[in-house]
């Protein structure tokens, strides 16, 4: 998305100035050629984190047009996962997938034998837990290999600023790199976009959004069981640790705060935020040892004293409320109406939701998940930029 550097703030600029760093030099002098010029020729992927987006992100880059892509190469830490996922793939791709045992990998270093199957221009899927991530981008790089990330991206401060230096050299290689906020890639929402940017519900005043349901994935976990290491636990409930997941808060919410901040074609530069734990203790009264709250609070401030209102509940019992909205002097919008990218969006005249009101409903219906990888491809095939 192109932004104009004098009146908006980057992702990027946003994070390096709060860590107070400057920017950083591309590490390649010259851009090098594409590996694929529109062409047609057989792509291959490596799945690295064969776990359930894992094996949906290799579904949707195996369904993409335009020429031949097989998967080729599977890693995961654990074997149980990678079985699991092989089996479950193997009977929904068919000969678009070419996996024997010597090309399936267990163990943490896995990710490097997996790419080390591919040649320069292929695709490496990362969907492990984040604290990897920047690992494997980096050696994926090294490999002159393309990239698509699971989101969230990073777990801290330091890991963002790693991560954002090895994207410019991604750039600085003319690689292509995919991150999977499908929002981005949702027919409905880039409509909506573009009719707040044209004046539609006038200057943007306040947002909102929520996700607030009962516990999912692995949130909450008790102490960890004496049949398995500390390490291997906390990998395999990443969710609960901040360390190797960022914790429910970065995983379950990036996609409703980013589609806001696309709506307003600005990221905040303040975030007040109240969070707390109600419970601590499951119906049986055993512990929960996780890093999580069950609640989340964060008003967001932008430039121009705009403000973004967060919510999010993840407790037994909680009223399930997952969609965001975005007020304006002349109406008001509904982006997602239920989930991450729950389409139809709609403009309403004034500030209340009712069909009198309905001036706008979005119609398509396509797939955002598959919008994210055929975009992709496309930038592979064709060398168009896409980072």
């Amino acid at each position: 998305m192109s932004t104009d550097s004098d009146q908006k703030t980057s992702r990027r600029d946003f994070l390096r100035a709060s860590g107070g760093i400057a920017a950083l030099a591309p590490l390649s002098a010259f851009a090098l050629p594409p590996v694929h010029p529109q062409g047609s020729g057989l792509i291959q992927v490596a799945l690295i984190g064969c776990g359930g987006r894992g094996g949906g992100a290799a579904v949707n880059a195996l369904s993409t047009q335009g020429g031949p892509i097989k998967l080729v190469a599977m890693a995961d830490a654990y074997a149980d996962r990678l079985n699991g996922s092989y089996q479950g793939l193997s009977g929904e791709l068919g000969q678009r997938m070419d996996v024997p045992p010597e090309r399936r990998f267990v163990g943490f270093d896995a990710y490097k034998q997996a790419m080390d199957c591919l040649k320069p221009g292929d695709v490496a899927i990362f969907a492990t837990p984040p604290a990897f991530r920047w690992v494997h981008f980096q050696y994926a790089i090294e490999k002159r290999l393309n990239v698509f990330m699971e989101k969230p991206v990073t777990v801290d401060g330091p890991t963002s600023r790693r991560m954002l230096q090895l994207a410019d050299e991604s750039v600085a290689r003319n690689l292509k790199v995919g991150v999977g906020l499908m929002s981005r890639h949702s027919r409905p929402l880039q409509e909506l976009h573009d009719r707040i940017k044209n004046g539609e519900i006038g200057d943007i005043i306040l947002m909102r959004g929520y996700r607030m349901h009962g516990p999912i994935g692995y949130f909450a976990s008790h102490a960890k069981p004496p049949d398995i290491s500390e390490l291997d636990y906390q990998v395999r409930r990443f969710h609960s640790f901040l360390w190797s997941g960022g914790g429910g808060f970065s995983d379950f919410y990036i996609h409703i705060i980013d589609h806001l901040c696309w709506m307003k074609d600005a990221w905040p530069v303040k975030a007040q935020a109240l969070g707390g734990r109600h419970y601590r203790y499951d119906r049986e009264g055993r512990l929960y040892v996780d890093q999580n709250f069950d609640s989340y609070s964060v008003e967001y401030t932008f430039a121009d004293g705009t403000k973004l209102f967060f919510g999010g509940r993840c407790m037994e019992g909680a009223t399930g409320i997952y969609s965001s909205h975005i007020h304006g002097s002349k109406g008001m919008a509904i982006g997602s109406r239920s989930g991450d990218i729950g389409a139809p969006s709609s403009i309403y005249r004034g500030q209340n939701v009712e069909r009198a009101n309905l001036l706008w409903q979005s119609q398509d219906r396509s797939n955002p998940y598959q919008n994210e990888w055929d975009a992709l491809i496309d930038a592979i095939r064709n060398d168009k930029p896409f980072n």
